[in-house]
C-alpha cells in the first residue's frame, strides 16, 4: 500500500482502482501450420523472449483453405500454406492479406527462395507469402531389392509386382508425367494440352496397378510397409526416406532422373489476423539459423533460413548430400500455382485409376 501512496503523491496515478484494474494483456499468436513446424522447444523459447503465447493448430493445405474460407480469413493470425496454393485461394475466397516485406528480415532468408516465393505468391501485384520449410517428393528405394528404380515410371517394372506404393494424389500424376517426357507445369495454361497429358498418365497408372501393394495416404503407413519389406520402392517425401535410412542403410531417398518435385511451405497472413505484429515477430524469430535448425530436426526438412545447415546434425547433412547432387538440386521441379479447374480434372483421372480393375 505504501507503493500506491507514493505513486499517487507523484501524480502517476489517480485512483487505487485504476492500478488494480489494469492487468497486462498477454498477446496470443494463433498459428495454423503443419506438424513439426512449431516444436515445443521453439515455442517455449519464443514465448520467454517475447511474452507472446503461441496456440498451434496442425493442418494441411486443403484444411487451411477450408478453415479460412469458412471464416472469411478469421480465426488465425498466421498460416503456412504451400506456395502453389495461395494465389488461387486468394482469387477465389479473399482469405489472405498482403505481406509487408519491410517487416521481414530478408537477410536471414536464402535469396533465391525468397524471390521464387514472392513470384509464385504474387496476386494483383502484391506478395502474399514468404518461404519457410522446403522439401521434395521423389523416390524411397530399398537399394538391395529395388536398385533398378531411378525414376517414377520404374515403379512399374514387372520385377516389382505387388511391392510398390504411391499416393493417388496429384504429385503422382505430375511425377509420372515428367518421367514420361511431358512437361505438365508448362501445360498449365492450356487445358486441352493438360488433359492430353492426364490421359497418357492415366493409362500408365492403370497399367501399373498390379505392382501396387497399397495406395498410401498416411506417411506412417508407408514407412511401416517399407520397414516390413512388403514395399521395396515408393513415391514419397525426402524426409520419410531419411527417417528410414537411419534405421536401415539399404533404404534411402533418391531424387528421380526426371526431377524431384519441389515444394515450399510459406508464411501467409489470414485476412482478419488480430495479431499481425506477433506474426511478423514469429517469422523473424524462426528464421534465425539456430532456431531454423531446430525446426529442421523436428520436421525432417530444411528451411529457407541462411546458414541453418551449420546447426543441423551430421547425419541429416550426410543424408541430404547422398540424395541430392548439385545436378539433382538444379533439376528440382518447383510447383507453380495451380490454375483453377486443373485439380478437378486430376481428381477425375485419379477416380478412374482407383476404379479400374
Amino acid at each position: 500500500m505504501k507503493g500506491l501512496l507514493n505513486l499517487k503523491a507523484l501524480g502517476l496515478m489517480t485512483a487505487t482502482a485504476t492500478f488494480i484494474a489494469a492487468p497486462i494483456q498477454a498477446e496470443t499468436l494463433r498459428l495454423l501450420t503443419w506438424g513439426g513446424y512449431a516444436p515445443k522447444e521453439v515455442i517455449s523459447d519464443f514465448e520467454k523472449e517475447t511474452g507472446i503465447s503461441v496456440k498451434v493448430t496442425k493442418s494441411n493445405n486443403e484444411d487451411m483453405i477450408s478453415k479460412l474460407r469458412a471464416t472469411r480469413g478469421a480465426g488465425f493470425d498466421l498460416a503456412q500454406p504451400s506456395q502453389d496454393r495461395i494465389t488461387s485461394a486468394q482469387a477465389d475466397f479473399d482469405i489472405y492479406k498482403p505481406i509487408d516485406l519491410s517487416k521481414i528480415n530478408a537477410d536471414q532468408i536464402i535469396g533465391s527462395m525468397l524471390e521464387a516465393t514472392k513470384k509464385s505468391t504474387m496476386h494483383n501485384g502484391k506478395v502474399y507469402g514468404v518461404p519457410h520449410v522446403w522439401g521434395t517428393s521423389g523416390l524411397i528405394v530399398n537399394r538391395k531389392t529395388a536398385g533398378q528404380v531411378a525414376d517414377y515410371t520404374d515403379l512399374c517394372d514387372t520385377r516389382l509386382n505387388g511391392a510398390v506404393s504411391y499416393r493417388l494424389k496429384r504429385p503422382t500424376i505430375i511425377g509420372f508425367a515428367f518421367a514420361m517426357g511431358e512437361d505438365p507445369f508448362g501445360a498449365y495454361g492450356d487445358k486441352g494440352q493438360y488433359q492430353a497429358i492426364l490421359n497418357k498418365v492415366e493409362s500408365k497408372l492403370i497399367e501399373c496397378k498390379s505392382n501396387v501393394k497399397a495406395y498410401w495416404s498416411g506417411g506412417d503407413a508407408l514407412l511401416n510397409l517399407m520397414r516390413s519389406g512388403e514395399v521395396n520402392a515408393a513415391m514419397a517425401w525426402d524426409a520419410g526416406g531419411w527417417k528410414l535410412n537411419k534405421e536401415n542403410k539399404d533404404i534411402t531417398f533418391i531424387a528421380p532422373k526426371s526431377g524431384a518435385l519441389g515444394w515450399i511451405d510459406t508464411f501467409a497472413l489470414p485476412r482478419k489476423s488480430k495479431a499481425e505484429n506477433a506474426a511478423y515477430q514469429w517469422i523473424n524469430y524462426v528464421m534465425r539459423p539456430d532456431v531454423a535448425a531446430k525446426i529442421t530436426e523436428a520436421a525432417g526438412n530444411f528451411t529457407a533460413a541462411k546458414g541453418s545447415d551449420d546447426y543441423v546434425n551430421d547425419t541429416l547433412k550426410a543424408q541430404f548430400k547422398e540424395s541430392f547432387s548439385q545436378e539433382a538440386i538444379d533439376n528440382i521441379k518447383w510447383y507453380p500455382p495451380v490454375p483453377a479447374g486443373l485439380e478437378e480434372m486430376e481428381g477425375k483421372v485419379l477416380d478412374r485409376v482407383k476404379a479400374a480393375s
